[in-house]
């Protein structure tokens, strides 16, 4: 099997495998518990939070030092952001139409809930248009937060969140960012960004599942999800794992660290995948490719083609891929990202994603694009016969 999912999920780094074996052999206890064994659990906990800060290049020391907040992984800290930072301000949430279902998810339920949710459109090229944004600000439309991803998970298209950020910050208006599939494949500096918070999660760069931050700038009030307890600040209460926080730590950090080396590899392998496709398969797409991109991702649409049928059929081929964001892969529902940048239904339709890894290689690559060249090329012969019959 070669796998191409890894915007779902990425396999275990065999050395984080190796990190958590040995912080678990520790047989570490309760870090809230004020005896020596407790500190001692402590010390992981906190030593792995600054660690983090100091990786997305927050700010660690004095007064105005930033937090990071462990949660169980990307939703959750998408949800705590969304809810945390709207509960005591007045006005509208506004969003992106391209957000991940755990955003989008929890923007319906608050309009349930009575609070105005406004929707950013989303340009051809998969970027999202913020001139919306512009004008409810310069109308002095009453906002109380914006939650924009750094980079799709779907087409791996970057956002210009930067430039939200320029457009809130003299309005004060608090911007919150997903960053989960940037992380570990392009720089993300937390300063740099000037992001009220942020999102990331151990499982999209070769770490465990169940682990996942959020970082949250000084100052920032929020409000917690979840009540009954003191830790972190009562905004996520909860006994800590020292070993999760601590794989949390270690994998971002070899994340990071090797960032310009999985680049460069990642990048690679993409070009190639996607040239051969486009050279073998007629009329595939490579879908956001006018814009900037992760190094790692690939939304392509075979027109004409089913892209549930496609996915089934190279599963039994031996290539493991996407068909949209895995939160959303129950449903038979086409990608709303696609239809938000205003594709036709027959490009939505036979759009799959494939997403590498710094584990993939030029051989598996060459394999990959094989398959699903077969693939293709029969499931165009069977759909042709199928009609003229």
């Amino acid at each position: 099997m070669i796998y191409l999912d890894n915007n779902a999920t990425t396999q275990i780094d065999p050395r984080v495998a190796e990190h958590v074996s040995q912080i678990l052999a520790q047989r570490l206890v309760n870090p809230a518990s004020q005896h020596a064994p407790g500190r001692s659990s402590r010390s992981i906990v906190e030593d792995s939070r600054e660690s983090l800060l100091i990786r997305f290049n927050a700010r660690t020391r004095g007064m105005h030092s930033d937090r990071a907040i462990f949660t169980s992984g990307g939703t959750e800290s998408n949800n705590l952001a969304i809810c945390g930072l709207i509960a005591q301000r007045q006005g509208a949430l506004v969003v992106s139409s391209i957000e991940h279902p755990s955003v989008l998810a929890m923007a319906q339920r608050l309009e349930l809930m009575g609070r105005t949710v406004r929707y950013l459109p989303c340009l051809q090229s998969g970027q999202v248009d913020i001139q919306p944004l512009a004008q409810w600000i310069e109308q002095g439309e009453a906002i109380a937060a914006v939650s924009i991803m750094l980079a799709n998970n779907e087409t791996g298209v970057l956002q210009p969140v930067q430039e939200v950020v320029r457009l809130c910050k003299g309005a004060g208006i608090p911007v919150h960012t997903d960053a989960v599939q940037a992380v570990g494949k392009i720089p993300v500096d937390f300063q740099a960004l000037d992001v009220d918070a942020m999102t990331f999660t151990a499982h999209k760069m070769h770490g465990p599942v169940g682990i996942g931050g959020l970082i949250v700038k000084h100052g920032i009030e929020m409000e917690p999800m979840l009540y009954g307890g003191f830790q972190q600040g009562a905004l996520r209460p909860g006994t800590e794992s020292p070993v999760l926080a601590s794989a949390l730590a270690f994998t971002t950090e070899l994340a990071i660290g090797q960032q310009e080396v999985r680049f460069e590899r990642m990048i690679q392998c993409r070009e190639l995948l996607e040239s051969i496709l486009i050279a073998e398969i007629p009329g595939a797409i490579v879908l956001g490719s006018d814009a900037p991109r992760l190094p790692h991702t690939i939304s392509i649409s075979f027109a004409g083609l089913d892209r549930q049928l496609m996915q089934l059929a190279l599963d039994r081929e031996g290539v493991a891929c996407g068909t949209g964001s895995a939160c959303a892969s129950g449903s038979s529902q086409p990608s709303h990202v696609l239809q938000a940048m205003g594709l036709p239904k027959q490009i939505v339709q036979g759009a799959i994603r494939l997403s590498l890894s710094c584990e993939t290689t030029l051989e598996q690559v060459q394999q990959a694009a094989e398959r699903i060249t077969r693939v293709a090329h029969r499931l165009g012969s069977t759909k042709n016969s199928s009609q003229s019959s």
